[in-house]
């Protein structure tokens, strides 16, 4: 079983699936708006140069996360060429 991780992280290329949310309040309520729920594919396509925020594909769109967010995202790493995208 692979460990579980903060969305931030992931490097640029790897890919996981969300866990958990740990985050509360308005932060909350705009991740599930976009669809960052259990079992939610995402791939961390890119970092800013000095680390934060970071892009991950989330359902086909590229969202910026910053890294005070992205450590409140659980997410298990999938293993290379496991799985598919849906």
């Amino acid at each position: 079983m692979s460990p579980q991780l903060c969305l931030t992280d992931l490097q640029p290329g790897q890919r996981a699936t969300v866990t958990a949310l740990r985050t509360t309040g308005s932060m909350r309520r705009r991740l599930l708006d976009i669809g960052l729920i259990a079992h939610t594919p995402v791939e961390c396509v890119g970092k800013s140069p000095w680390g934060d925020p970071s892009a991950f594909l989330i359902r086909g769109a590229v969202i910026a996360i910053r890294a005070q967010d992205g450590r409140d995202i659980l997410v298990t790493p999938l293993e290379e060429g496991a799985g598919t995208w849906d």
